[in-house]
């Protein structure tokens, strides 16, 4: 730790206590409170989830908690300003990655400066545009308080967006059950303050192949599992060199075509044993406007091809795929230019959109037909590692941009 670094400690007393503002955090002050909530996605948001509802309510803003089926973890929906269309959300996730087996330098939940950087999980992912949002709330509901809020800035923090982006459905259908059509959708991810217009969607997915167990030495007596699995994880690479091969590319992309990934495979059970079972996990990362039910479909149909002529001597042979995460869908087909031109406003330039090849909640939003953008503070680089960080300078661009959402939804 350099000489300058610091722990930023007692986040207990930066709860504000008075309708106000006279307490009430600057985003530097929310950051190093929301990172000391252990958000793991394997553990519970509601900590968290409270704290922000209970300081909203300490200003008069209702925040209504969306719990999930188990009743251990929550999205949090506050509508600030009167409740008609041209609303603009902000979208962020609450929980976290976690941090075992990662070299830190210090507690990863508590936040710590050193040289401009403030270090701590979920501080970039996506802590720090959380922050930022409840840094603005003063200035909204003073707005609203004065009667000059015209259309309302909603928060919509979700949980699970790490392994799935499994909460924000359920908030989404909410929203849209609730209040008039929003004008648009910002998700607060980490972009440097770009504008990510595209993104590709992921499918997560599970194929368990069983074989005839035997002994190896009478292999023709058996079925082996391992080397069915073995072809069919060559046919799921190959599939994705076909896709090349037709064009089936966006060259916005880094990488400009679906992938197609095996990530994890086990079975077996001794060497001189052919495999009974064989499991392996994998993924697919389509485009936007690619028909994931049909590529799901053709390698389901090289599975009955594959299996076929083992039935006959063992009919328990077969090969099935589960998806173990639901579709998230891409951003990138339909209407998105509402959400680009405000957000080319609120920074005060007209730089171009981007894409970017990992996924996040905002296809879930855009699938709704709302214009949704991602466009948040800190970098991807950094999410997810060791003494992950965010910029004082990009809390302070991320204030700049929603202070300007502040003037735009009063009509300024």
């Amino acid at each position: 730790m350099s000489a300058s670094a610091s722990p930023i400690a007692n986040t207990a007393s930066l709860m504000p206590q008075h309708a106000d503002f006279s307490d009430w955090p600057n985003s530097r002050d929310w950051l190093a409170h929301l990172v000391s909530f252990n958000t793991v996605s394997r553990e519970s948001n509601l900590a968290l989830i409270h704290c922000l509802r209970d300081a909203l309510e300490v200003v008069g803003v209702s925040a209504e908690v969306i719990h999930n089926d188990g009743g251990d973890k929550a999205n949090l929906l506050a509508v600030i300003g009167p409740e008609v269309e041209g609303g603009v959300v902000l979208s962020g996730h609450t929980d976290v990655v976690p941090v075992e087996g990662q070299a830190w330098d210090s507690d990863p939940f508590t936040l710590r400066e050193d040289e401009g950087r403030l270090h701590g999980r979920g501080s970039a992912d996506m802590k720090g545009f959380i922050a930022c949002c409840m840094a603005a709330v003063p200035a909204l509901v003073n707005a609203q308080r004065a009667g000059t809020l015209k259309k309302p800035v909603i928060l919509a923090f979700s949980y699970d967006e790490e392994i799935g982006c499994l909460g924000a459905p359920r908030m989404i259908a909410r929203l849209r059950d609730r209040l008039p059509r929003p004008a648009a959708v910002l998700v607060g991810e980490p972009t440097m303050m770009a504008i990510v217009d595209a993104h590709k969607g992921i499918t997560d997915l599970r194929t368990t192949v069983t074989g005839k167990p035997s002994h190896s030495s009478l292999v023709y007596q058996g079925v082996s599992a391992i080397h069915l699995a073995a072809r069919m994880v060559t046919f799921i690479e190959d599939r994705m060199q076909a896709r090349i091969d037709c064009g089936h590319l966006d060259e916005r992309f880094g990488v400009p075509h679906a992938s197609l990934h095996v990530g994890r495979i086990e079975g077996g059970t001794a060497v001189n044993i052919t495999a009974g079972e064989c499991i392996f996990d994998w993924e697919l990362r389509h485009l936007p406007g690619e028909d994931v039910e049909a590529m799901l479909a053709e390698i389901d149909a090289h599975a009955e091809r594959l299996v076929a002529p083992y039935r006959e001597r063992a009919p328990e042979v077969a090969i099935r795929s589960e998806r173990t995460v639901e579709t998230v869908p891409s951003l990138g087909h339909g209407d998105r230019d509402p959400a680009i031109r405000l957000c080319q406003r609120l920074l005060g330039d007209e730089r171009a959109s981007e894409a970017v090849a990992y996924t996040t909640e905002a296809g879930q939003f855009h699938s709704e037909g709302w214009p949704t953008v991602v466009c948040g503070p800190g970098s991807i680089g950094v999410a997810h590692q060791a003494n992950e960080y965010i910029e004082l300078s990009q809390l302070a661009a991320c204030d700049r941009f929603l202070a300007q959402l502040v003037r735009e939804q009063q009509g300024g």
